[in-house]
């Protein structure tokens, strides 16, 4: 009997984790189910650029995952029940859509990769579920660039949060549309977390756009013309665009697994809950330890490495292999800044700013590469792989790390 995999979530690091444990092992062995709602693979990193305007390269999945093995179905993950080893799905149409004639069904799985990663975050504040604008997702992004297109100009766009999201649509929306007033309200002092050259670069880059930045600024309250902050002051927003952080996925939080407050799951070295060995988690759905015993940050860098040690260690606890010992680091903060201005920021394995950075031209053009590189790295999921797939081996000794 082949063992079940399924691989909840297709985004960067779902997508990578199915594709590499499909080369990893042998078709007759496993059976790979990858459950999305939708049928294309979205470039998260890339929202701002769908938001202004920009259309972007499609990447269906049908292509993508052509002659894996790699059984792909169109639904919403709707439970998952990690004591009966079963996850409950409703079908979805082409778009993403549940039909109204889909009927709940339970998938039994042996091995479940857990990737519905997060979505916007709107810190309960009053207003922002109902006036805001996010950018967390592809029907986000696009219902912005419906209202962008719409408005006239002097019109004010205010960006709400001061984080690498709210930075890149600042600057993309300031570029696409010098002719609107872009505001961006940040809780902290601009980009206090950058070393002096890059907070230096930074204010530049804003000040050469035109951007209003209000600095160590809350906003309490969001309504149809307007956001409030702490101190009563009132910024005119024709379109509010909120970017203070992401909210992991639900469902993981109302199972038997070990979460944290956030609602992330808990997994040790290898992406395997510490509860549930069966369930392995990946990208924002999980809370990982990375160098200096601190959480890894929800963010590409972070997920796709994270992929690729929960498909190598599932591979090598199936066919008694070695587990993977290769501890998450970080090397840069890459920010675009528009399409012709980028900074990359570089950091310690921890994620701590240095001197270094890199501005201008050449780091919007190394921005781009890395894109560029995480879409290929999708469907191309074998980086530092031998192409030999291994046969499973039921009740292998697996040989753990020193």
């Amino acid at each position: 009997m082949q063992h079940r995999i399924i691989v909840l979530g297709a985004g960067y690091t779902g997508a990578i984790a199915a594709g590499r444990l499909a080369k990893r092992l042998h078709r007759e062995d496993v059976a790979i189910t990858l459950v999305n709602a939708e049928p294309d693979f979205v470039e998260r990193v890339r929202m701002h650029q769908l938001a202004t305007g920009q259309d972007l390269k499609p990447r269906p999945f049908s292509e993508m995952f052509a002659g894996t093995g790699v059984e792909l179905r169109l639904a919403k993950v709707t439970g998952v029940d990690v004591d009966r080893k079963t996850v409950t799905v409703v079908d979805a149409n082409g778009a993403g859509v549940i039909t109204p004639e889909s009927g709940a069904e339970e998938l039994p799985y042996d091995t479940l990769v857990y990737a519905l990663g997060s979505g916007w975050n709107d810190q309960a504040v009053p207003g922002a579920a109902e006036h805001a604008y996010e950018i967390a997702s592809r029907p986000g992004a696009l219902r912005l660039r419906e209202r962008l297109a719409r408005l006239g100009a002097g019109q004010t766009v205010v960006v709400v949060g001061g984080g690498l999201t709210g930075l890149e649509a600042a600057t993309e929306i300031a570029e696409a549309r010098p002719d609107l007033d872009v505001v961006l309200a940040s809780g902290g002092g601009l980009g206090d977390w950058l070393s002096p050259k890059g907070r230096e670069h930074l204010r530049k880059v804003f000040g050469r756009l035109g951007i209003t930045v209000h600095e160590h600024t809350t906003v309490t309250g969001v309504e149809a013309d307007r956001v409030v902050t702490a101190d009563g002051t009132a910024i005119p927003a024709a379109v509010t665009v909120w970017t203070t952080g992401f909210a992991v996925h639900p469902i993981a939080k109302a199972t038997a697994l070990e979460v944290n407050g956030a609602g992330q799951i808990v997994v040790d070295g290898t992406m395997r809950s510490v509860s549930h060995p069966d369930v392995y988690a990946i990208g924002d759905a999980a809370m990982a330890m990375g160098p200096g015993n601190k959480p890894l940050r929800m963010s590409c860098a972070s997920g796709t490495p994270a992929a690729w040690q929960a498909a190598d260690a599932i591979a090598a606890r199936l066919t008694g292999g070695k587990l993977p010992h290769a501890p998450i680091r970080y090397f840069n903060q890459c920010i675009s800044l528009g399409r012709n201005e980028g900074l990359i920021q570089y950091v310690t394995a921890d994620d701590r700013a240095v001197r270094a950075v890199l501005t201008g031209r050449l780091a919007a053009v190394y921005k781009e590469l890395v894109c560029k590189s995480a879409a290929w790295g999708v469907a191309n999921p074998t980086l530092g792989l031998p192409t030999r797939r291994r046969r499973v081996t039921p009740g292998s000794a697996v040989k753990e790390p020193a």
